[in-house]
């Protein structure tokens, strides 16, 4: 039954034209065209009832939660990059930060940095599904960018200098 959910989500996604924004698209091409990153991982996936965090992670009576969140439906397109030769990703995030709020009409909904954010073990497996992304909380940075027709969140972080990683997530909106 979620498949089918799933697939009708897709159909209704292109048949609407919500596909990601071209200035947002751009930007996650740009990531994998620089020579500082390499991409580890990509996936697109129609999603239901998707969770997106707008407060730091944390245990609440034996359950991880986000302190506050929103959910939407719509298309998941998920990126990560390892950063390589030398640079860090908090770096790269902050570019990549500007670079979206300097879209029309986009706005920073929520950001947080090291343990401000909470585990960043519950980061990596739980919201993002990637275990690569675990890394030190004290080096984790993340934020949620409006923007016309979805969401931005991105996500870095550092285990050693030669071991960091940036993600990006982008939710098209679809309408049901």
């Amino acid at each position: 039954m979620r498949l089918l959910c799933g697939l009708l989500l897709v159909v209704s996604a292109i048949a609407q034209g919500a596909e990601p924004i071209g200035g947002v698209r751009e930007l996650l091409a740009a990531m994998d065209g620089s020579p500082h990153t390499e991409q580890i991982a990509s996936s697109s996936l129609a999603v239901v009832d998707h969770e997106i965090g707008l407060g730091a992670i944390r245990k609440v009576h034996g359950a991880w939660e986000f302190k506050d969140s929103a959910r939407h439906d719509g298309l998941l397109t998920r990126f990560t990059w390892q950063v390589k030769d030398g640079f860090a990703s908090a770096e790269l995030l902050r570019k990549l930060e500007r670079e979206t709020l300097a879209l029309t009409g986009a706005q920073l909904l929520f950001e947080c940095d090291g343990r401000g954010c909470g585990h960043a073990n519950q980061w990596a497996n739980r919201v993002f599904g990637q275990r690569l992304l675990y890394g030190k909380s004290d080096e984790q940075h993340y934020r949620v960018i409006a923007v016309e027709g979805g969401r931005v969140l991105l996500y870095s972080s550092a285990r050693t200098t030669d071991r960091q990683y940036l993600h990006a997530d982008y939710l098209a909106f679809t309408g049901m």
